[in-house]
């Protein structure tokens, strides 16, 4: 009897981990050390490429507000990690960052802007064909898809924030280079990252 209790019992935790891997189909981002991104938690957002430049920073692009975002130049004999950043799930109720999910962005830093340093998507830029992400102004959402082992993209393609809205021009978060800084702009190549806890 109490055999078959036991059983019976094993039975249901294998259930039950079945039923919660059902529940989250989307993978937890981890950092480089193999630990889940969590929401609220800052982090410094690094290149998946190694000696290309440094961490995700604020850049001046056009000598005035706003800011843009971007990479910090490489700078021997250590490059710099950038700035810290602080993800936040549009779902209030995960604290784990997952793959797919909608979430914001923002810097945790003081600058001479008076303005916001969460990311949003700017506007078309006639020259280059591509969308700068920029600072300040209302969040936009963006997310964390993977694209290989221990690195990730970022993309734009609002769906958990926004079911109802038409389908917005997606895409991919990249590096382009602009009189030698190198910003992240939207509608190119995928930029691969990593991302380390502070």
């Amino acid at each position: 009897m109490k055999s078959i209790a036991t059983l019976s019992f094993s039975i249901w935790l294998v259930s039950m981990a079945i039923i919660s891997a059902a529940a989250q189909p989307w993978p937890a981002v981890l950092d480089i050390d193999g630990q889940p991104l969590q929401s609220g938690v800052q982090y410094y957002v690094l290149p998946g490429i190694t000696d290309v430049a440094g961490g995700l920073t604020l850049v001046n692009r056009n000598k005035s507000c706003p800011l843009y975002v971007g990479q910090e130049p490489i700078q021997r004999p250590m490059t710099s990690q950038g700035l810290p950043i602080i993800f936040k799930s549009f779902a209030k109720e995960e604290t784990i960052i997952r793959e797919s999910r909608d979430l914001t962005v923002t810097f945790r830093a003081f600058t001479t802007c008076i303005q916001s340093n969460a990311w949003r998507v700017g506007e078309d830029n006639p020259e280059t064909g591509r969308r700068f992400i920029v600072t300040g102004g209302e969040a936009d959402y963006f997310a964390i898809q993977s694209s290989g082992e221990d690195v990730y993209n970022f993309v734009w393609c609002p769906t958990n924030s926004c079911p109802t809205c038409d389908r917005p021009r997606c895409g991919s978060a990249g590096i382009f280079v602009e009189n030698d800084k190198r910003l992240l702009v939207l509608d190119g190549p995928a930029f691969p990252f990593r991302f380390s806890r502070v």
